[in-house]
């Protein structure tokens, strides 16, 4: 099944380290904001509504130099343009992130474990008729090494996830 059901959001900057055995995501762990008790960081759960995200890996080759990598556009529509979605927007454009990706299958998948994930595209829309939709979308881009990598469910839980 296509889609995206929930992207989770962090500063890259937040994520102190990613552990992959055996070629999938077990664990992640989360700086803190210095506070005592520390408080950890933790990555923000943006819920999508059925066919309005998705996510394109492609592998990009250069025989010639000899290099190959995989770019993925991750592109989030957010329905209904309001003042919060407009903030919240404008951050994800400025920031270099960490994603993760849960799609409509139930996995779930890591961006931004080579380099942080950026802004790419964007846009709002008002739409024309009356059935057309109203909202602001963004494309966010990864460039990675490999294609992205699985994250075990367990990983996934509220103490690096935020409104889980």
């Amino acid at each position: 099944m296509g889609g995206i059901k929930n992207a989770y959001i962090a500063n890259h900057a937040d994520v102190a380290s990613v552990t992959i055995t055996d070629d999938m995501v077990s664990a992640i762990t989360m700086n803190n904001d210095g506070a005592t008790p520390p408080v950890p960081y933790k990555f923000k759960k943006y819920a999508f509504r059925k066919n309005t995200g998705n996510y394109t890996s492609t592998l990009k080759v250069d025989p010639s130099a000899g290099s190959n990598f995989v770019s993925t556009d991750i592109v989030l529509q957010f329905s209904r343009m309001e003042t919060a979605k407009r903030i919240e927007i404008a951050a994800l454009s400025l920031g270099e992130l960490a994603v993760i990706i849960e799609d409509m299958n139930g996995k779930f998948w890591y961006f931004g474990y080579d380099e942080p994930v950026t802004a790419s595209a964007g846009d709002g829309q008002t739409g024309t008729a009356r059935a057309d939709g109203n909202r602001y979308q963004i494309t966010l881009q990864d460039n990675a090494k490999v294609w992205p990598y699985e994250v075990d469910p367990a990983v996934i839980t509220d103490t690096i996830i935020d409104n889980l």
